[in-house]
């Protein structure tokens, strides 16, 4: 019976202590590779591109027109685990991001331009 009561114990400490074994990456912001700040693309499919972060499980992958303050549309708001995304974008003005996660925290968020035409 002691041993059942010890087994349990160290496993309710082991469940609880999961955020110990998980990256924080808070302090981290995921690299884009394409399209940058400030390209100018033609009107059509688009991919959205990364490095992938080590520590992120998954990304937030967010776009909207013209920009996230004063948004006319979010084109789109998905998570993904993958590094790339492919949206069809029409002619404008747009702001995107992608945000690393795991199961207990996400990274910073940087904005990036792009302008449809």
């Amino acid at each position: 019976m002691k041993k059942i009561v010890v087994l349990i114990i160290f496993s309710i400490t082991l469940l609880s202590c999961e955020a110990i074994f998980v990256e924080n990456i808070s302090d981290k912001i995921v690299q884009v590779l394409a399209p940058k700040t400030g390209n100018e693309l033609d009107k059509g499919p688009v991919v959205f591109s990364w490095e992938e972060l080590e520590g992120a499980d998954e990304y937030h992958l967010k776009i909207a027109t013209p920009n996230f303050l004063n948004a006319n549309q979010i084109v789109l708001d998905t998570i993904i685990t993958r590094r790339s995304f492919s949206e069809d974008l029409t002619t404008g003005d747009y702001e995107w991001s992608v945000i690393g996660k795991n199961s207990e925290y996400e990274t910073l968020e940087e904005i990036n331009i792009l302008t449809i035409r």
